[in-house]
């Protein structure tokens, strides 16, 4: 089995990731940071969300596994204690991998066939760079709504109990296939109206928002923040790619859920 770690760089983790390639390299596994069969993260979620992004060309054959060096999370959820613990059961195979679905953003151009295709593990926003975003909101190719206010989140059920919550969201199970969306302070009067709520649209529906005013917005990829231009209309649908998580023992989500916003002893 080939594996590669992904630090959060700081020198409690990096003196992590040493111990664990040096005991994974005991067992007889190989480094290998072009093509692992497995990658470990250690430092905490946004860690692995760097992980991710550095290998999204290849979700279909690697699996990801989390230590975190801060706060329990809900992607890194292995104590720096039980390193060795979770390096034995990788070199012994004793895992499952499970699959989570991702959010596809497609950004299309004004007088150009190009596209910008991205995967979000949690998330993507749309704001507008200078002035209140509106945008005319389009669900499998029917008007909805015309939005005016700060933005939009369009959220994967594993990264609902993110941004997205804090926007007001509703907390999503990841077994589920689909996508919401949120709204950041959305304008509401006698004039202009919006849902008011969040959406929670199936897998096989797709949200698309095009521009009433300025083309320009800034687009938020999970931690990736990114200024587009000249922006024709804006995809999502929940992707044909899935992430793969490498699971040792049962963590339930819900129990995740609970640790990290009611009580925890972690």
């Amino acid at each position: 089995m080939k594996f590669a770690i992904q630090s959060r760089n700081d020198e409690y983790s990096n003196e992590l990731m040493d111990r664990a390639k040096t005991y994974l390299s005991d067992f007889g596994l190989e480094w290998n940071e072009q093509s692992p069969d497995i990658v470990i993260s250690i430092g905490g979620d946004g860690t692995l969300l760097h992980a991710f992004h550095r290998y999204r060309e290849q979700l279909s054959t690697v699996a990801f596994v989390g230590i975190h060096t801060g706060h329990l999370g809900f992607y890194a959820d292995w104590k720096p204690s039980e390193i060795e613990k979770l390096v034995i059961s990788i070199a012994k195979h004793q895992f499952e991998v499970i699959q989570y679905p991702l959010l596809e953003a497609t950004i299309n151009y004004r007088n150009t066939e190009e596209q910008s295709v991205y995967l979000a593990l949690n998330e993507s926003t749309i704001k507008s760079p200078d002035v209140t975003l509106v945008m005319d909101v389009e669900l499998n190719d029917s008007h909805f709504e015309r939005f005016r206010g700060d933005g939009l989140c369009m959220s994967t059920p594993s990264g609902s109990t993110a941004y997205n919550k804090a926007l007001g969201g509703a907390v999503i199970h990841p077994s589920l296939e689909a996508m919401q969306l949120t709204e950041m302070a959305s304008i509401n009067n006698r004039v202009f109206r919006t849902v008011g709520a969040p959406l929670v649209l199936p897998a096989h529906h797709v949200c698309v928002l095009k521009p009433v005013k300025a083309p320009d917005f800034m687009v938020t990829i999970d931690h990736l923040q990114l200024l587009h231009k000249d922006v024709k209309s804006i995809q999502y649908r929940v992707a044909k790619e899935k992430v793969r998580f490498a699971r040792f023992r049962p963590f339930p989500f819900w129990t995740r859920v609970h640790d990290s916003f009611i009580d925890s002893d972690v």
